[in-house]
């Protein structure tokens, strides 16, 4: 559904000054909000508030003067109304904890990262609500197609907003939408978020048979049988199989799994050509969110007893105990069985 004219004049908050954090600080400033941004490191905050750069994360893109950086939390959150968190999934809760007394009453959470929290298993959005002590109804989830990079450029995309809330939903889908991005909303959260989710674990094996050397035909067997694998997960947890045939499932598949901008893609690409995962870790700049989520995505899967044979054979290239080079031939777990689509 689509959520009609931006809103304007909003004060907004973003907490997380990386590569997507930066972009979607620029997507809401060229909507019309008045934006915050919270960059951990005081000399990124005074650059992009100088200069209206970053320099290290969108090197090149000239950001809207009117973004206003800090690296004081209290300062960035006073007066917001909405809050979008964009900070690695591992460390959320801890960044959560630091603005639990200083959160604006009533304002609207917003999750733009994609990711599951490796200790609990919990969705970004239910980590927010666990140690905010919010109501579902002040939660937002943006997902979809939407590499940083080509956003800040201004190539034109969509997005989804979730939110069990519809009113909420389509508050943040306004505020989101600008001339160049556009975002529709749902209040399918588990979709949503789990389709952001899953479609990195698919991005990471599609890397790994492209590293290896393989070609279009693999790829694309990967590709179509992972979005089955991501279907079957999500609906196992309630999600509609509409919403991960949608953008922020099968369009944020294609986008992830096709372009080197992917930091998915790439560390699936550096694990195909050899390197351990430790060596792939240490190189990235920013983190791959898919090699974080592989152990707790499968935890769940055992739970509901989902048969996910492309993301096994992920953890165990991650593991060392099967080589990139075996990992195509084993798409199903039962090759003498006959099977559907």
């Amino acid at each position: 559904m689509t959520a009609g004219q931006p809103a304007s004049g909003t004060r907004v908050a973003i907490l997380g000054a990386g590569s997507w954090g930066t972009t979607f600080a620029k997507v809401l400033a060229d909507g019309g909000a008045d934006v915050a941004l919270w960059a951990r490191r005081p000399e990124l905050a005074a650059e992009i508030s100088s200069a209206g750069r970053n320099s290290h994360y969108l090197p090149g893109v000239n950001l809207p003067r009117s973004i206003g950086a800090d690296s004081s939390l209290e300062r960035v959150l006073d007066g917001a109304t909405q809050v979008y968190v964009s900070v690695p999934s591992q460390s959320l809760r801890g960044n959560l904890e630091q603005i639990r007394s200083i959160l604006p009453h009533d304002s609207v959470v917003v999750s733009l990262m994609k990711g599951v929290e490796r200790a609990t298993g919990l969705r970004m959005s239910e980590v927010i609500a666990e140690t905010l002590d919010i109501t579902e109804a002040r939660i937002a989830v943006v997902s979809g197609p939407n590499l940083a990079l080509e956003v800040a450029k201004e190539w034109p995309t969509a997005a989804v907003v979730a939110s069990s809330d519809s009113d909420t939903a389509q508050l943040i889908a306004r505020t989101s939408s600008n001339s160049y991005f556009r975002a529709f909303y749902n209040t399918d959260v588990v979709g949503t978020e789990f389709g952001g989710v899953l479609k990195n674990l698919i991005a990471v094996a599609i890397g790994i048979v492209d590293g290896v050397g393989y070609g279009e035909n693999t790829k694309a067997s990967i590709l179509t049988r992972g979005l089955a694998e991501m279907t079957a997960f999500a609906v196992a947890f309630g999600a509609s199989p509409a919403t991960i045939s949608g953008l922020a499932g099968l369009g944020d598949l294609i986008a992830t799994s096709e372009s080197p901008l992917s930091r998915n893609n790439m560390a699936g690409r550096l694990l195909g050509q050899g390197y351990g995962f430790d060596e792939v870790v240490a190189s990235m700049e920013q983190t791959a969110e898919g090699l974080a989520s592989v152990r707790p995505i499968l935890d769940l899967a055992r739970e509901r007893n989902v048969e996910m044979p492309i993301v096994a054979q992920v953890a165990q290239v991650l593991d060392g105990t099967l080589e990139p080079r075996d990992i195509a031939p084993h798409l199903t777990t039962d090759p003498d069985l006959p099977l559907g689509e």
